[in-house]
């Protein structure tokens, strides 16, 4: 077994973790390159080769597996830089898209209108319908089909989407069409609903599939240009691309099913924390991972990430499962500016990579979180690995004090300390969005924290929520990369089976269930998956007759669903119902929507290896001091060299700990421990680490 190398590729940084056959991880970044993130990928690659001493090509020889997360379809979406896309849907049924459920999204805003993703001028309509049982009402009519694809040619269309009504219950129509449109348009990306979420829900299935279409292009001319330097540079492995689903899959089905990568690099961060809390025990764990522009974040419960099939991207409507990640813009980059009523905001827009925060030497003049922390004195040029940028100290201070300190009217230090201050609210609240509002309570879970900034704020974070424990994983700054190196492949189906529960057939669910299972299988098969290392988890989605919105119950014995199995799912729905709603009607009548499985192929996990622990002194981690500011006031701390801590070393606050790619603050009410896997623990000063460990497993 060779290297295994997780990229993540973020906003203002490409992570890199590689991992030996033994277990022993090296941590790089480069920064993020927008125009064409491949560069900034490569560049990681070549400074792994340069640590050990060998040639890029010699590097990529020793390596067995590539998992990449990627932003390419995100931002494609977010900023409008997606494929010129054509949508065919069926006739008398053309503005179903754009007027989505019929509901404003903001609606105190008078003038405002969602984006089009698709401009109603590419929306054409074919002559065609199937009725909800399958049968066929209407004809294709296949000259409306080639109609649409010469308007689409006059259009130069890179993509063209194809939903029509009731087609998951016959794909027939689609199926043609399809032919129809790679005869007519050669080399045309077509997105059919049949196969990339074949569901009831006229809106969540076209919105799903047209994002499909929209991002499929922009990520295979992505995937195609890195497969090809890949193999020029003598890389003989395997590249598999992370999912929203936090699985991972090959980059021939990523093309095929982009919107899948739509949260492709957040998804590997509640993937780290189920890892890194199995190492104590941890099943509840809420995950946060401030990078250079977002703060994400994720509530993971009995060990399973919660997963929706409810997701918004760029203000359009993904109906595919995704983890349930809640993004703000809040990250090391997010510029800090004076709103029109004169009061300090920080976020959500972002100094990015290029030109960056002022700190960072290349031309950013404006001041972000990352200024505010060189001025409160948390980083330090010093121990933070450089790589190709040029700190500069003096411009975090001149940015702050010119477009903060100065307009209010105050000190440079309190404008900075009003920039933490209210960052850490920000993300705060932004952990109640996933908790609290869900009916969660944040104490009762661990604060599993990542990214290269997120040990800055860790603890105002947790003490703002009562929360009793941090966990910091050494690797924290390559979290997510972390996190893709430790998910499975996974392959998610889904059945429409509309019925009322007292209707519904245990023999047809089995058979659709069979059907889902033996793709699944086939699928994973082609990515090389045996046998031993495939599983299938089944569920359902139920609801209570005359709600709108459904929830999904696992199905623990496809081959025990008799009547009394059915009995049981019914009683497991109401049970999950009230676990989330707080409250259940065991009397009401009950529908079953749809069948679901998911195809999980077992991967090779990194080793976590347990060492002894030394004594509590960490005298010999100790490299100087700095003043930084705590309590309305700069104050010495120690600094510490987070790599030379051992397990069972303690470190009291007021202190500072920095690696190369992050800091973690320890404030004076706080004090950490590193842990039996040099992971960090902290915690308030005068707790019983070991008590409040066995408390929250």
């Amino acid at each position: 077994m060779g290297l295994r190398i997780g990229v993540d590729v973020g906003g203002t940084f490409t992570d890199f973790l590689v991992v030996d056959e033994k277990g022993n991880a090296d941590i790089f970044k480069t920064s993020t390159t927008p125009r064409d993130p491949s560069i900034g990928f490569f560049r990681g690659m070549e400074k792994a080769a340069l640590a050990r001493g060998i040639s890029p090509e010699e590097f990529l020889g020793q390596v067995d597996t590539v998992v990449h997360g990627t932003t390419i379809t995100t931002n494609a979406t977010l900023t409008g830089d997606g494929a010129v896309t054509g949508f065919l849907t069926t006739k008398g049924f053309r503005d179903i898209l754009n007027m989505r459920r019929g509901l404003k999204e903001r609606q105190f805003e008078k003038f405002a209108a969602p984006p089009e993703l698709v401009p109603r001028h590419l929306v054409r309509v074919v002559d065609e319908r199937i009725s909800v049982t399958g049968a066929v009402l209407t004809p294709l009519n296949e000259a409306d089909v080639r109609a649409a694809a010469a308007y689409f040619r006059s259009q130069k269309v890179e993509a063209v989407a194809v939903s029509f009504l009731w087609s998951f219950r016959n794909p027939a129509h689609e199926l043609r069409v399809r032919e129809i449109l790679e005869r007519e348009l050669p080399g045309i990306y077509i997105s059919l609903s049949t196969e990339i979420l074949p569901q009831i829900r006229v809106y969540e299935r076209h919105s799903t599939t047209a994002l499909n279409a929209y991002v499929g292009p922009v990520l295979t001319r992505y995937l195609e240009r890195l497969q090809k330097e890949l193999a020029k540079r003598r890389f003989g492995g395997t590249l598999l691309i992370m999912q929203s689903n936090g699985g991972v899959m090959s980059p021939e089905l990523a093309q095929r099913f982009a919107s899948n990568t739509l949260l492709s690099g957040p998804a590997g961060a509640p993937m780290a924390g189920i890892f890194y809390g199995s190492t104590h025990g941890f099943q509840n764990v809420i995950t946060v991972d401030m990078g250079g522009t977002s703060f994400d974040v994720a509530l993971v419960k009995n060990a399973e990430p919660t997963v929706t099939t409810e997701g918004v991207i760029g203000d359009h409507r993904i109906a595919s499962p995704i983890l349930d990640i809640h993004t703000i813009g809040a990250g090391g980059g997010s510029l800090a500016w004076i709103d029109s009523g004169g009061m300090l905001a920080v976020g959500p827009k972002s100094a990015g990579a290029e030109p960056g925060p002022a700190c960072y030497g290349r031309g950013g003049k404006l001041p972000t979180v990352t200024d505010a922390q060189f001025v409160l004195g948390y980083l330090d040029s010093k121990f933070f690995e450089v790589g190709e940028l040029n700190f500069d100290g003096d411009a975090a201070h001149r940015a702050v004090e010119q477009h903060i300190a100065k307009p209010l009217g105050m000190d440079v230090v309190k404008a900075a300390d009003g920039i933490f201050d209210i960052v850490n609210s920000n993300m705060a609240a932004a952990i109640g969005v996933v908790s609290v509002q869900r009916g969660y309570d944040p104490r009762e879970f661990v604060l599993v924290v990542a990214g290269g900034a997120g040990p800055i704020h860790a603890a105002p974070i947790a003490r703002e929520l009562e929360m009793p424990l941090i966990l910091i994983p050494r690797a924290s700054s390559v979290f997510c990369a972390a996190g893709m190196l430790i998910s499975d492949l996974k392959h998610d189906y889904v059945r429409t089976y509309a019925r009322d529960f007292e209707l519904v057939d245990a023999a047809e669910v089995k058979t659709l269930f069979a059907e889902m299972a033996a793709t699944g299988k086939a699928t994973l098969k082609t990515e090389n998956v045996p046998d031993s290392k495939i599983e299938i988890h089944y569920s359902a989605d139920i609801r209570y007759v005359g709600q709108f919105n459904e929830v999904e119950v696992p199905v623990a014995s496809v081959s025990g669903l008799n009547q009394a199995g059915l009995k049981k799912l019914a009683n497991d729905f109401h049970a999950r119902h009230d676990s989330l709603y707080g409250y259940s009607m065991g009397d009401a009548p009950l529908e079953l929507i749809n069948l679901r499985i998911t195809a999980r192929g077992k991967t090779e996990k990194p080793k976590q290896d347990k060492y002894k622990r030394k004594g509590a002194s960490a005298a010999h981690a100790r490299i100087g001091k700095r003043r930084a500011y705590f309590d309305g006031r700069f104050r010495d701390a120690p600094v510490y060299d987070g790599l030379k801590l051992d397990a069972g070393n303690k470190v009291s606050g007021p202190a500072i700990v920095v690696q190369p790619t992050t800091t973690i603050i320890v404030p004076p009410d706080f004090e950490m421990m590193c842990d039996d896997y040099r992971n960090y623990l902290m915690y308030g000063k005068g707790e019983n680490v070991d008590r409040l460990c066995k408390a929250l497993r």
